[in-house]
């Protein structure tokens, strides 16, 4: 299991690179867990290239005690595994610790199998014919298996998979079906190695003064063209993001937030097992792209809309149950998306970092990827990615931290 770089290194630098490590800094006279402790620090990528130095660097990656150093380090910068426009993971990931593309060798190419979520060094697909998920390591190439959920009524659709890594070598696979208000959630605990039972979600009764969904009156509004449109309740989902989701702890309480069929953002409470329909952002009669990602414990919010001939891609959080603005695509980059209509689909990384996928349906496909830095509150573009000289097109991804320790 390796990979390949989208943009390598020329020999001289490699070369510079392996010399200057074994002049200025004498590893070889370092003993075995000194040597360990000091690659465990090292970006994921350098430690790989690092690797093909000597045997004994290599023998490190199967060695017990350098996953413990390496499950040590509290955060790595995140890798982005990109996703196709048929709902298949790629084998493209983008590293932001090199800000560069890389075409993973992997032979994990299970049919029938989607990406669905993602946590600490680990990705999950479900398999859309038997309902099973698959988690696997996308570095080392270790997958594992788990049994499809067994319902106790098979007419309630999966609305949401979230996953959330509890150590390098534990993890929590979480389902929510139904419909609301009978919603209920199911969770997979790897080291209990089974399914819980079906649980139950109450609505929270907060007042309902933010959902309309159950105002059965009819909203009509004029479009761009003079037409009389039927505003529509139903929200279109990217099959890649069929099923997507993010959680949160606070208080050590869990939180799934997920969209509901209707557009209405839905908080479950799993920790005390109830539910409550967030405030929309925008009026039904407007149409825009959503989406959410989770960024250190805080639920945000990516919204795309046109309004004034000018398309608008904002960024919000929820605070006392009032939506605040946090960041906004400068308006010269935004313009360049409108009249597109297009959709997005977003991830956030462990780097307080939000990636945005923009893409255009057939037959004018159109793809950009921006990247919001939280902290810096600064917008960047990521490159094309390109195979055997042609560009190829990404609808969303998930976001990893590329751990060699991540056990399934």
């Amino acid at each position: 299991m390796g990979f390949s770089a989208g943009k390598r290194k020329s020999r001289d630098e490699q070369d510079y690179t392996v010399t200057l490590a074994s002049t200025a800094f004498p590893m070889d006279d370092l003993s075995d867990d000194v040597l360990e402790r000091v690659l465990s620090w090292l970006p994921t990528s350098s430690f790989l290239r690092m690797t093909s130095v000597c045997k004994r660097w290599k023998s490190t990656k199967t060695s017990k005690s350098f996953n413990l150093a390496c499950s040590q380090v509290p955060l790595r910068d995140p890798w982005f595994f990109m996703i196709t426009d048929d709902s298949k993971s790629s084998t493209f990931v983008y590293d932001s610790t090199e800000n560069s593309w890389k075409n993973l060798n992997h032979n994990r190419n299970r049919r029938d199998f989607i990406p669905v979520a993602s946590s600490g060094g680990l990705l999950c697909f479900r398999c859309s014919v038997s309902g099973g998920f698959l988690l696997c390591n996308p570095i080392t190439g270790s997958s594992r298996d788990l049994p499809s959920p067994i319902s106790d009524d098979n007419s309630k659709p999966l609305q949401a998979v979230a996953m959330t890594a509890l150590t390098p070598s534990s993890y929590k696979l979480v389902t929510i079906s139904g419909e609301a208000p009978n919603l209920c959630f199911r969770f997979y605990e790897s080291d209990s190695g089974s399914w819980s039972k079906e649980l139950n979600l109450v609505k929270k009764n907060d007042g309902d003064e933010y959902n309309d969904d159950n105002d059965s009156g009819t909203v009509y509004f004029l479009s761009k063209t003079g037409h009389v449109v039927v505003a529509s309740n139903n929200l279109q989902r990217s099959p890649s993001k069929q099923y997507s989701s993010v959680i949160t702890v606070k208080d050590n309480a869990e939180t799934v937030y997920f969209l509901s069929s209707h557009g209405t953002i839905i908080a479950c409470d799993l920790t005390n097992r109830c539910f409550t329909e967030l405030p929309k952002l925008l009026p039904p009669f407007l149409e825009y792209s959503i989406d959410l990602v989770e960024c250190n414990g805080t639920m945000f919010v990516i919204l795309l809309s046109e309004f004034y001939e000018s398309a608008s891609l904002r960024i919000w959080k929820l605070e006392n149950q009032s939506w605040v603005h946090v960041g906004m695509l400068p308006p010269a980059m935004s313009h360049e998306l409108y009249g597109r209509e297009g959709d997005i689909n977003c991830v956030a990384g462990a780097d307080d970092k939000i990636l945005v996928c923009f893409n255009t349906s057939p037959p004018e496909v159109y793809c950009r990827y921006f990247v919001y830095d939280l902290v810096a509150e600064q917008w960047s573009e990521l490159p094309k990615c390109f195979k055997d000289g042609d560009a190829v097109e990404f609808v969303s991804a998930l976001s990893f931290q590329p751990r060699i320790e991540a056990t399934v």
